[in-house]
């Protein structure tokens, strides 16, 4: 297929968006620290990525200018202890955290995770998460994109704030549903809610 053809299959496949509030991911070492050897992940909800959820516990991150409470686990456990906030959270706590695609962690700020049963001095992993779209394969063929690559997004079509969002990370797995991934900060700004249409360039 030509550009024009790409083009034309791309715009009539809406993608969904999912906004992401500042939230938490543990291993479960870490988890057991925070709210003891005991204890296990509470499921409290599902997020649309299948087989992950939002649990019950919440933590309290301290940075060098103050905290911010109760935020949220995503569950299940990882592999390396990740919170993710939006660039104002990043200010509110005084940590320069990296926009970085999830799992990118080297280099990146740590902060003081609090919990119910104990703290943890994380010495990395706080980041801005870049926002990004989720594909299977078979989607990500109809998309004509591929695992890693940058695409272009319109948001907030037709509305107000209409925009268009460049650097957008394609993620492809056999394990992903058709989503697109903004925080707070990015959604306000087209004036986007979860469940709304874009659409890639």
């Amino acid at each position: 297929m030509n550009e024009e053809q790409i083009k034309k299959a791309r715009e009539a496949l809406p993608v969904t968006v999912g906004i992401s509030n500042r939230h938490i991911h543990l291993t479960i070492e870490d988890f057991k620290i925070l709210f003891g050897a005991e204890a296990e992940e509470t499921f409290h909800k599902p997020v649309k990525q299948p087989g992950q959820f939002a649990c019950k516990e919440k933590v309290n991150l301290i940075g060098p200018r103050g905290p911010i409470n109760e935020v949220r686990m995503l569950g299940p456990y990882r592999k390396q202890t990740q919170v993710e906030l939006s660039l104002a959270d990043a200010r509110k706590l005084g940590v320069e955290a990296p926009i970085r695609d999830s799992g990118k962690l080297e280099g990146t700020p740590g902060l003081t995770i609090v919990g119910p049963k104990g703290t943890i001095e994380l010495k990395q992993g706080v980041i801005v998460a870049k926002r990004h779209i989720h594909f299977t394969p078979a989607e990500a063929e109809k998309f004509h994109v591929a695992d890693g690559q940058d695409v272009s997004v319109v948001v907030g079509k037709g509305g107000p704030r209409e925009a268009v969002y460049n650097k957008v990370l394609c993620r492809v797995r056999d394990d992903f549903a058709l989503e697109m991934h903004v925080d707070i900060e990015e959604a306000n700004a087209a004036c986007l809610k979860n469940d709304d249409k874009v659409y890639v360039l």
